[in-house]
């Protein structure tokens, strides 16, 4: 058995749309450590997607904006599964910026309550509905950022939605303590190169400069965050429970490198 004990392990992983997404590199972490992997993913055209890139795992359909298709996907897994799921991960998140980037006290509500609902409480309700489908030392994990305390412009309303999905653990942990010892964590990268975050406006400065502030000048590679979600999948990670693990190679603490100072003084 290898150091993370995965192997024949059942994981459910919501959220894959394409080959750079970060359920795609934890899926990849996953198969290639021995776990029976299960993907979940928004819409039909994503199943194919999710079928090309793994062939030997059963995928399901849920967007998971309306809470039925929760319960749905939850018994058509439930038909499937001869045992227990042994984790899950939420990689799951939507914002709404068709209009552009709006200065922070313009946020429309309509697109705050969307973001909340898909992005952090389709979380506790995937966490609610297949808790009985989760074995008793399960582990549940969701994707992040590195923090939820830097008002960049351009992410906007997305890092007030990210700081409730992050305050959801501990309680999700403490609710769960009642019947069970399932453990709920997140992983929280820096900026990472994926289709989602094309989107967000301004995204690839942001990039450029993460990887700056990064202390090895190379920015975090998908693959790294996916690793650590695989650790906190496994035993190895028994005694974390209710936490966030920055996985940022260092650049929270490099905002003083003097090239970035250099470069913003002249």
């Amino acid at each position: 058995m290898s150091f993370l004990g995965l192997e024949k392990k059942n994981i459910v992983v919501f959220g894959l749309a394409n080959k750079k997404s970060v359920a795609c590199a934890i899926g990849r972490v996953l198969t290639a450590a021995g776990a029976e992997v299960i993907h979940v993913v928004r819409s039909e055209q994503r199943a194919e997607t999710a079928l090309k890139l793994f062939p030997e795992s059963p995928v399901f359909v849920c967007d998971v904006e309306d809470e039925k298709n929760i319960i749905r996907v939850r018994d058509e897994i439930g038909e499937i599964q001869t045992g227990k799921i042994d984790g899950i991960v939420h990689s799951i998140a939507f914002a709404n910026y068709t209009e552009g980037m709006k200065p922070f006290h313009e946020t429309v509500k309509k697109d705050f309550l969307q973001a909340v609902d898909i992005s952090c409480f389709s979380f506790i309700a995937i966490s609610n509905h297949f808790k009985e489908l989760l074995s008793e030392d399960g582990s549940v994990v969701t994707i992040s950022i590195s923090t939820t305390r830097m008002a960049a412009e351009n992410y906007g309303y997305m890092a007030p939605v990210k700081a409730a999905l992050e305050s959801s653990l501990c309680f999700l942990a403490k609710s769960f303590s009642g019947f069970s010892h399932v453990r709920f964590n997140a992983v929280c990268p820096s900026l990472l190169k994926t289709s989602a975050s094309a989107g967000i406006p301004g995204y690839v400065d942001s990039y450029l400069f993460a990887e700056k502030a990064i202390l090895r000048k190379k920015a975090l590679k998908t693959d790294e965050a996916a690793n650590v979600a695989a650790f906190l999948l496994s035993d190895r990670s028994s005694g974390i429970n209710g936490q966030c693990l920055v996985v940022d190679a260092g650049m929270g603490f490099n905002y003083f490198d003097k090239e970035i100072i250099a470069g913003s003084v002249d």
